[in-house]
C-alpha cells in the first residue's frame, strides 16, 4: 500500500534527531484516524459486499455487478489510501515526514493525471526506474507508446502472476498510448481555431467539461478494475457478457437483496454515510481547504486568522485540565506530565536511531 519511501530522504531524517512536537504529533494522530476511518468503515464493509457480488457473479443482475465495481473502486482506494495514512501518520508521530501517496485520485480528469493521483510512490517508481531507462518519450512517438505499454505491463505482473492482472496493466497502457494521441489531435486543432472562439468556449463549458471528464475517466478507470478484481480472465469476461446481456440494472436493488449480502440494513446505511463523508472530504482537499488542519484546533485559526489568540487561550485550559491519558486527551491537549514523558521518549529513540 506505499508509501515506498525513497533512501535519500529516509536515511537523513533517520540520521536526525527529532524532539516531541505537540503540533506535529496531533496531526499524526488524526491523520492515522482518517486512515483508520478508511479501512475500517468503508474498505472492510465495502469488501463484504464486493466480495459476495464476485464470488456469485451469476445470481446477480448487470445493474448489482456495475454497483459491485463501482463499489470495489471505493473499497480499494480506502485500503490502499487507509494504510498510507496510518503509515505517514505514524511515522510523522515519530518525526519522520513520507510523502503523500494518494491524492483524491477519482477527481483526475484523464488517466495520465490519475496515474499522479494514485498510489503516488509506486507510480513515480516505476517512471524512474522502468520508464525512463527505456527511453521514456524522447524517442519517437511509437517508441514511446512500446515504452508505455511495458510499463503498465510489468506493473500488472507486479501485482500478481495472472493473466487478469496483465489485461489490466494492458488496459491502462492503452489509456496512456490513446490519451497522447488525443492531446496531439487536440492541440492541433486548437492551433486552426481562431483564439477568441477557444477562449469563449473554455470559459463557457470549463465547469461542465471538467465534470464530464472526470466522470469519463472514472468509468475507464473502473471497467479497468473489473480485470483487476475478479479471480481469473474467464471470470472477468464472464462478468462482462453477463453485464451485457442480463439487462435487469434495477431489479436488485428494489427487491432487498442488497441487504442479504453480509450486511445488515444499519450497515449498509452506515457504509453509505461514511462514503458521503469521504466524498465530501476529497471534494474539500480538492478546493484546497484542509479538514485536518481545522480539527487540529487551530479550527478557529484556520478559518479566521485573527482568532488565534482565542485558540490558544483555549489549548491552554484543555492543557491544564486532569484527565487520563488517551488518544482524544492528546488530540484535545490534555496531561502536560505526560508531553514530557514523551518528550524524553522522543529525545532517547532518536538518539538510539542516530546511531544506527
Amino acid at each position: 500500500a506505499g508509501p515506498i519511501e525513497r533512501s535519500s530522504s529516509l536515511r537523513a531524517q533517520l540520521r536526525e534527531p527529532a524532539e516531541f512536537d505537540y503540533d506535529r504529533v496531533k496531526d499524526g494522530l488524526l491523520l492515522m484516524l482518517w486512515g483508520y476511518f478508511e479501512k475500517m468503515w468503508i474498505a472492510d464493509r465495502a469488501a463484504i459486499l464486493v466480495d459476495q457480488v464476485y464470488q456469485d457473479y451469476r445470481n446477480y443482475s448487470s445493474g448489482m455487478l456495475v454497483f459491485a465495481t463501482v463499489l470495489f473502486a471505493v473499497q480499494i482506494y480506502c485500503d490502499f489510501g487507509g494504510y498510507s495514512h496510518i503509515a505517514i501518520g505514524a511515522a510523522q508521530v515519530l518525526g519522520i515526514r513520507l510523502m503523500d501517496n494518494f491524492r483524491q485520485p477519482y477527481f483526475a480528469v484523464n488517466c495520465r493525471e490519475f496515474w499522479r493521483r494514485w498510489h503516488i510512490s509506486l507510480s513515480s517508481w516505476f517512471r524512474d526506474y522502468l520508464y525512463f531507462p527505456l527511453g521514456g518519450s524522447r524517442g519517437s512517438s511509437g517508441r514511446t507508446a512500446i515504452n508505455l505499454m511495458i510499463t503498465f505491463l510489468v506493473s500488472g505482473l507486479w501485482h500478481g502472476a495472472g493473466w487478469h492482472y496483465v489485461v489490466w496493466g494492458a488496459i491502462h497502457g492503452s489509456y496512456q498510448v490513446a490519451g497522447r494521441g488525443i492531446r496531439y489531435v487536440s492541440e492541433t486543432a486548437q492551433k486552426r481555431l481562431p483564439e477568441k472562439k477557444i477562449r469563449f468556449f473554455s470559459e463557457k463549458t470549463q465547469g461542465l467539461t471538467r465534470a464530464a471528464r472526470i466522470c469519463v475517466t472514472f468509468i475507464l478507470t473502473d471497467f479497468a478494475w473489473l480485470f483487476f478484481r475478479a479471480d481469473h480472465l474467464g471470470r472477468a469476461v464472464a462478468m462482462l457478457r453477463r453485464i451485457v446481456q442480463n439487462g435487469n440494472w434495477l431489479g436488485q436493488f428494489t427487491d432487498g437483496t442488497l441487504f442479504g449480502m453480509g450486511l445488515r440494513r444499519l450497515e449498509v446505511y452506515q457504509l453509505a454515510f461514511a462514503i458521503g463523508v469521504l466524498l465530501v472530504v476529497d471534494i474539500l482537499h480538492e478546493s484546497g481547504i484542509s479538514i485536518r488542519a481545522w480539527l487540529a484546533c487551530d479550527s478557529l485559526e484556520y478559518l479566521h486568522a485573527g482568532s488565534s489568540g482565542i485558540c490558544r487561550a483555549v489549548a491552554a485550559e484543555l492543557r491544564k485540565s486532569g484527565g487520563g491519558v488517551s488518544l482524544f486527551s492528546i488530540l484535545g491537549g490534555r496531561h502536560e506530565a505526560f508531553y514530557k514523558k514523551v518528550d524524553r521518549l522522543f529525545r532517547n529513540i532518536c538518539g538510539t536511531a542516530s546511531d544506527l
